[in-house]
């Protein structure tokens, strides 16, 4: 029996690739702190998780039990489950969180310690400069954008939540008006960012013009079983499994002790070279586009961590899609 706890909206992809490649005796289960049928619905049985992280520990690993439950996938908080991996071995229950330990999210979830350990270990990575006040802020605008354009993000977040890209011929009022360009002024985003009374820390970095490349992986121990690599052109989306993203994508990923199913992003120069941007300890919200090019990322992960045969992967290439809404039903 295999357990995927709240995720991202994309749980829905997981469960349903893990569902397809499990056997039918095999149960899924799944759980959500909000109501989510179109999630939860999906898989064999579906709870609802208590609001505290503390108190969902303990239901969890009680829930488990009473449903001999062999692996848990943490999904969206998997550094709050990772503090606790010894209560849940103690209870013979296999925790997947996304890392190994508690070191590999205090590495991959602050953006400044990441980029700085990617540095030391001579992995490409788009270079930061770390900013907690104003003045940081103004010193480290002045100093990259004498080489070109200038981004700025927080280094603590999801989503690219935060992410401003600086044009210093934007209109001020453009990041109002079109908030989804991710464009701005400089002078109008300081004069924001100064009135707050605790301003958080920062990543300025340099622009990079290229294409970004946002690898899904299946990893144990931090090391890559299954991969693909999934790129944003227009309106759709393309797939790799090779070339210098993938390959800095994977070696990143095995460096940091990566374990579950995981993504790792990276954007390319103006030359064409792939620079780490993050790792997100978790399954990507695009996770479920995978599945066209014949390459069933969750139900990989499902199997194997069964003991199961995992599914046939037969790679479809030169394969695009396109996100599309489609209304989910449920049932009262």
């Amino acid at each position: 029996m295999i357990w995927f706890l709240e995720g991202q909206s994309s749980q829905r992809d997981v469960i349903m690739g893990a569902r397809e490649a499990l056997p039918a005796d095999v149960k899924v289960f799944a759980s959500h702190r909000q109501d989510r049928p179109e999630i939860t619905s999906l898989a064999d049985v579906g709870f609802t998780e208590p609001q505290d992280n503390q108190a969902r520990i303990e239901w969890v690993i009680a829930t488990a039990q009473a449903h001999n439950i062999k692996v848990i996938l943490a999904g969206r908080v998997g550094h709050v489950f990772e503090h606790a991996r010894g209560r849940f071995e103690h209870a013979g229950l296999e925790l997947v969180t996304g890392g190994m330990s508690v070191h590999t999210f205090d590495m991959v979830d602050d953006k400044s310690k990441f980029t700085a350990e990617a540095e030391r270990i001579g992995l490409a990575c788009v270079p930061a400069i770390t900013a907690s006040s104003a003045e940081e802020m103004f010193s480290a605008y002045k100093t990259l954008s004498a080489f070109g354009e200038v981004c700025v993000k927080p280094a603590v977040g999801i989503y690219g939540q935060g992410f401003w890209r600086f044009n210093v011929d934007a209109d001020p009022f453009r990041c109002f008006a079109n908030p989804d360009a991710r464009e701005a002024n400089f002078e109008t985003y300081m004069r924001a960012y100064c009135e707050g009374a605790t301003p958080p820390p920062m990543l300025m970095m340099p622009y990079m013009a290229g294409s970004e490349c946002s690898v899904d992986m299946v990893c144990e121990s931090g090391r890559p079983i299954a991969f693909v690599g999934r790129r944003k052109e227009g309106l759709h989306q393309t797939f790799e499994r090779d070339g210098a993203a993938v390959e800095l994508a994977l070696k990143a990923a095995e460096h940091f002790q990566c374990d579950g199913i995981i993504n790792v992003q990276t954007r390319d120069d103006a030359l064409g070279k792939p620079h780490l941007l993050e790792i997100n300890a978790r399954y990507s919200g695009g996770i479920g586009y995978t599945r066209a090019t014949g390459t069933n990322l969750p139900g990989i992960f499902a199997t194997r961590r069964l003991g199961l045969p995992e599914p046939a992967t037969v790679w479809r290439s030169n394969v695009r899609v396109k996100a599309i809404t489609v209304a989910a039903v449920a049932s009262s």
